[in-house]
């Protein structure tokens, strides 16, 4: 499947972020994820406060992740996502892998889903702001 919008970050592993092994938490690929696809949608403009003046929130309902070898403190990571839907649901695959040699670490995909702030009813189809911003990168 073509992403519809990629990006990507590279980052280092913290100090904070790893155990008395020096390996990372596996908690905190969670949230290299969500660097990632913030940093990717702040490319078509769109940003998480954003979206909520707009009446609409996106939490996460699925998370899967393959670890494939542990990331170490001062490790460079370069961190991958796709956006692969939006229409009725935002799916993203991510690619994490050593900046310095391109071995993989990690694979994950995330769905969200929207939300209307006010009713925090979900939305089953794809708030008209969002689909305009990202038409206007297809085009």
């Amino acid at each position: 499947m073509k992403p519809i919008l990629t990006g990507e970050i590279v980052l280092e592993v913290p100090f904070h972020d790893v155990d008395a092994m020096g390996v990372t938490w596996h908690g905190h690929y969670v949230k290299y994820l969500e660097i990632a696809r913030t940093a990717m949608m702040r490319k078509v403009g769109l940003d998480w406060q954003q979206m909520k003046d707009w009446g609409v929130i996106w939490p996460v309902v699925t998370c899967n992740l393959k670890y494939i070898r542990p990331l170490k403190y001062g490790q460079s990571v370069r961190v991958q996502c796709s956006l692969l839907e939006y229409e009725q649901r935002i799916r993203i695959r991510y690619l994490l892998s050593d900046a310095l040699t391109g071995e993989r670490v990690h694979r994950a995909e995330t769905i969200q889903l929207a939300v209307d702030t006010a009713t925090g009813e979900l939305l089953f189809e794809c708030p008209r702001v969002l689909a305009q911003a990202l038409e206007g990168v297809l085009s």
